[in-house]
């Protein structure tokens, strides 16, 4: 049996102390793993479905692309990351993922999903800002700057509204969303992962930008309440051309 609790790393960042903890849950009869900043929690490996729809809700809504380029915001765990890799086998994918602890952790296979994601050949990680590489000309391939992608899907704060740090908070306004926009090729998706039912003025914000906007929940049987929990996965289109 596993130990009942472990931290496995605790590095300090700019924007606090991130740690990657483990415990074994003995209902459950499983290991829990769990990226934290400071108090506040992260990610943990026992709900993950929202973040796994994200990537597949998201590269189904690109249609007939088989080889898409994806970005994907946010490393964590890694489920978004993989289920990009697993649900098209032509995928090309940018992670950008601004602590290094957390890429470390991949490469050195600590967690669930080992070494998959950094040895995956389709896939680079990439150490940065999402926000200001949203916000910049450049975009977000270090070798490619001012390169357009297919698919940018975003799983870094908790909502809209609830930020990790406050500097991201432009992002989600009309203007932020149009600097995201330009780094999308036409027609092409962006998603968003969200812990909190659908905002409608958020995605009233979406539907001023992008040609298409919707929120679809997730609802998935949350085991430790025994009892449904709905999170939500915000979809947009870019328009097939410049928008007038």
């Amino acid at each position: 049996m596993s130990a009942l609790f472990e931290e496995l790393d605790y590095c300090p960042t700019p924007i606090g102390a991130v740690s990657l903890r483990r415990r074994r849950d003995l209902k459950l009869d499983v290991d829990v793993f769990e990226i934290r900043l400071g108090d506040e929690s992260l990610m943990t490996s026992l709900f993950t479905a929202s973040e796994i729809a994200l990537a597949r809700r998201g590269l189904a809504a690109l249609g007939t692309a088989a080889k898409p380029d994806v970005v994907v915001g946010g490393l964590g765990l890694g489920y978004t990351a993989h289920a990009v890799l697993e649900a098209s086998a032509g995928a090309s994918l940018i992670v950008v993922e601004a602590l290094a602890p957390v890429i470390e952790w991949h490469q050195s296979g600590v967690l669930p999903l080992g070494t998959a994601i950094a040895n995956d050949p389709r896939c680079q990680l990439v150490q940065g800002d999402f926000f200001a590489m949203a916000a910049s000309d450049e975009g977000f391939d270090p070798q490619a700057p001012g390169r357009q992608l297919d698919a940018i899907l975003v799983d870094i704060d908790h909502s809209p509204e609830a930020l990790l740090d406050e500097r991201s908070e432009s992002f989600y306004r009309t203007d932020g969303l149009r600097r995201l926009a330009r780094h999308l090729r036409p027609g092409g998706v962006f998603g968003l992962w969200s812990d909190a039912l659908p905002d409608e003025s958020f995605l009233a914000r979406l539907g001023s930008v992008f040609a298409e906007a919707r929120a679809e929940p997730v609802t998935f049987h949350n085991p430790l309440q025994d009892r449904p929990f709905t999170q939500t996965v915000y979809l947009a289109r870019a328009y097939e051309k410049p928008a007038s």
